[in-house]
């Protein structure tokens, strides 16, 4: 037993003697995970393997489910002189031909069968519209139909296995969620930039004739147009349409068609080449403390009507002037964005349920809407 103990003792003191010499003259061999670079320099990597989990709070998982789904568009077009066939302008400066003008913005697949949600003013006039996928295919798109009340456009293409991202519900967003905005701004390449919902509702913007925007302080430029904006699940929440800027780059106030609107559009657009939208007659304003005490009306909430066409739909149904509509077919109202986009919704010739607050009564109409007529619209500039 005593000569067992003598050799064990004696290889533990090899050993000892081998780390301390090791310690000494090449510290570096026992740091974990020590290599070298081609000048011989000790450095410490993290391991190669690919990360399978993503640290609390980082928003990887979210962009990643929607990444593949987000296109980019480049479009072009023929633009001519508007005096080219004038016979003196050709005499001074020639035979001027047409000019190739391109365009850029960003899609989101939203169906295996190939269909895309994009921003109108993306694709308006394009003589060509060419898609590319996230995984570097390409393909030539068709124009399904546009919307230009809405600024949403839907187009089709023809590939096998695409990736779609998963509608999510817009109504629900509050403000102070965390959102990403993806896309491919100035066309530098797919892009995500994180932010939150910094208010709902925006309208009264002059952008399109239907707001009730999604306003994100994600950074959103010239290019974004069309893309994608998800909430932390991956999920789409709206499509990203426009900015404020003075600068023409982000600062921080962006706006995004929610996806309850950009679906109602789609199926129109999809199912009869144009959206249906249902109209009552009326002149909605937003519910101020002086319109309120104009009309005598006690509700806090809602839209308050100063208008009501003659023989219109609201007024066969009894609709006055200084009503609120506080509902919609139970659902609330808050402003005129969300009335308006509601009324749209109704399909012309069914009856529908809205709650009026008349003075400090309590009613409820049924209106049976008509079909809206097509608005004769100057868009403005962007």
């Amino acid at each position: 037993m005593k000569r067992y103990w003598l050799l064990f003792s004696q290889a533990v003191t090899v050993l000892l003697a081998a780390y301390f010499v090791v310690a000494t003259l090449q510290p570096s061999w026992l740091k974990r995970g020590a290599t070298y670079s081609r000048a011989g320099i000790s450095l410490l990597e993290a391991p190669s393997e690919p990360r399978t989990e993503f640290a609390p709070g980082s928003l990887a998982a979210a962009a990643q489910k929607a990444m593949p789904a987000v296109v980019s568009i480049n479009t072009s077009k023929e633009v001519r002189h508007p005096r080219s066939n004038d016979p003196w302008f050709q005499f001074f400066f020639g035979d001027v031909g047409a000019q190739q003008q391109a365009g850029l913005g960003s899609g989101v697949i939203v169906s295996p069968d190939g269909y895309i949600l994009t921003n109108n003013h993306v694709v308006e006039g394009a003589d060509q519209i060419e898609v590319t996928l996230s995984d570097g295919r390409q393909s030539k798109a068709r124009v399904i139909g546009t919307d230009p009340d809405t600024d949403l456009a839907v187009l089709k293409i023809e590939l096998d296995k695409l990736p779609v991202i998963v509608l999510g519900n817009s109504d629900h967003a509050v403000v102070g969620d965390t959102v990403l905005a993806i896309g491919n701004p100035f066309g530098v390449g797919q892009t995500v930039t994180s932010g939150i919902v910094s208010a709902l509702g925006r309208n009264q913007l002059g952008i399109n004739t239907f707001e009730n925007f999604i306003q994100t302080d994600a950074a959103i430029n010239p290019g974004n147009s069309g893309g994608a904006l998800i909430d932390v699940d991956g999920n789409l929440l709206g499509i990203n349409t426009a900015i404020y800027s003075q600068s023409g780059g982000s600062m921080g106030i962006g706006f995004a068609i929610p996806v309850s609107t950009a679906k109602l559009v789609m199926d129109g657009l999809v199912k009869d080449g144009r959206v249906t939208r249902g109209w009552i007659g009326v002149e909605p304003n937003e519910l101020s403390p002086e319109l309120a005490e104009t009309f005598g009306v006690k509700a806090r909430q809602g839209v308050i009507i100063t208008g009501v066409l003659q023989a219109g739909p609201a007024a066969k149904a009894g609709m006055l002037p200084g009503d609120v509509i506080v509902q919609v077919n139970d659902q609330a109202m808050r402003n005129v964005g969300e009335m308006m986009t509601a009324v749209a919704a109704l399909p012309p010739g069914t009856p529908a349920s809205f709650g009026i607050q008349r003075g400090s009564e309590s009613l409820t109409l049924s209106i049976t809407p008509g079909e809206r007529p097509t608005p004769q619209r100057t868009r403005q500039p962007r």
